[in-house]
């Protein structure tokens, strides 16, 4: 790539800007800032949209602020909302912010010397704030056409009955208002966001413009979809989090790892440092080598050692061999449990393993994979059954509480990838 520009359009990651940023971004190095909602003590993968996009900028040398949305986070935006939120009180918020600056930490660089990121929190002003000043000072370069013109506030009308209260309806000029803070106090120029934020930054360019006669610019990156038209970065159990108490590195590998092939290229532009001939070379290779699922193993593995790191790379790789044979030694209860969490399962009391344990030719026709004990022999004659992805060699063997993973588990496999799971209660 040339160009930051180009890069950042390549890479899917420029949706609408105001004039004149391109050029700016080009030609000096500035400082910006995105915002992060502190509604929840994780980020999650559709923040890693923004934090990329920052990244990529601070690599062309210029200086990203991240902006923790604690004063605003008490209001909550309307865009992209068809409802109102709760309200967080100070508290809250405070414990949220805790985790976020080593999540972003993880992408942004707050060390390097010459540009290094900055964290904020816009309660630091935002709590200061006299109203009637406010109102006098910020409100009255605001109309409320303007305002309702925004598309954050007529969507939200339009899907809410119960329309909009004042407390997300003034969202907007609290956000115009952290721009010019920042415009004046960081020689902040350019605000970025997802493009449901466009109408809330062209708002504080608007500000800056008119109280201080000056340039502002705002850049949006695009929403991300699925090739389906789902959300990106929800599944049936949620949001994918990058904490991982929130979302385990496991699950983390496994969501990029089950990419579908329309999705792959797209998401490793965005979410990966790639160069674009290796992207293109993988992209090449979902169309002629589609089974290899290359792309999906490679954009599974950038994105997991980046956000959780090596070692947690290595520990989830090990986890998903496990559904292939793989070896389970050095896995955790949870590792157990989140790689069997969609397998059949049956209970059995810990105590039924003492005193020579439980044959496994019953557990076989309690677990539905073996129709009677004679078809369980047979099976284990064969070869085809495993305990814990060892072998089973003998007929009369049986699982004892040595062979209880961490005390809780024991994992039968019949042929390649028919799976039971046996949880042992106490």
């Amino acid at each position: 790539m040339t160009n930051i520009i180009e890069e950042l359009r390549w890479r899917g990651l420029i949706f609408d800007h105001t004039e004149g940023t391109d050029e700016r971004l080009l030609k000096e190095k500035i400082t910006f800032y995105n915002g992060f909602d502190p509604t929840a003590d994780s980020l999650h993968i559709g923040n890693l949209v923004a934090m990329m996009s920052m990244a990529r900028l601070q690599r062309a040398g210029h200086t990203p602020i991240a902006l923790a949305g604690g004063g605003t986070g008490m209001i909550g935006d309307p865009s992209g909302r068809s409802s109102e939120r709760n309200l967080l009180t100070l508290e809250t918020i405070a414990e949220n912010l805790a985790g976020i600056k080593t999540q972003l930490a993880s992408v942004l660089d707050f060390e390097v010397k010459s540009n290094p990121a900055k964290l904020v929190n816009n309660a630091d002003w935002l709590t200061q704030l006299n109203f009637l000043e406010f109102l006098r000072d910020i409100g009255k370069h605001f109309t409320i056409s303007y305002m309702m013109s925004k598309d954050s506030v007529q969507n939200r009308l339009e899907r809410d009955d119960a329309g909009i209260s004042f407390t997300e309806f003034s969202y907007m000029l609290l956000q115009a208002y952290d721009f010019l803070h920042l415009f004046q106090t960081e020689n902040c120029v350019m605000q970025a966001g997802g493009s449901d934020q466009y109408g809330n930054i062209t708002a504080g360019v608007e500000l800056i413009r008119r109280k201080l006669g000056q340039k502002a610019h705002g850049l949006v990156y695009p929403l991300l979809t699925k090739a389906d038209g789902s959300k990106f970065g929800k599944t049936a159990e949620g949001s994918v989090w990058l904490s991982p108490e929130r979302t385990s590195p496991f699950n983390f590998y496994q969501y990029w790892l089950n990419s579908d092939d329309q999705d792959v290229v797209r998401l490793l532009k965005v979410f990966t440092w790639l160069p674009q001939d290796e992207i293109e070379g993988l992209e090449a290779a979902v169309v002629t080598r589609p089974h290899e699922r290359l792309a999906q193993r490679t954009l599974a593995k950038e994105v997991t050692r980046m956000i959780h790191g090596e070692t947690a790379l290595a520990k989830a790789e090990q986890a998903s061999a496990v559904l292939f044979g793989g070896e389970m030694a050095g896995l955790d209860a949870r590792d157990i449990q989140d790689i069997f969490a969609d397998v059949p399962s049956s209970e059995l009391s810990r105590s039924h393993l003492e005193d020579g344990g439980v044959p496994v030719v019953d557990l076989l026709v309690q677990g539905q994979l073996a129709s009677s004990k004679g078809d369980a022999r047979r099976k284990i004659q064969g070869g085809g059954i495993y305990l814990n992805n060892i072998r089973v060699t003998g007929e009369g063997q049986a699982a004892t509480l040595n062979d209880a993973l961490h005390g809780q588990f024991l994992v039968l496999r019949q042929g390649k990838k028919q799976y039971h799971l046996v949880k042992l209660l106490a």
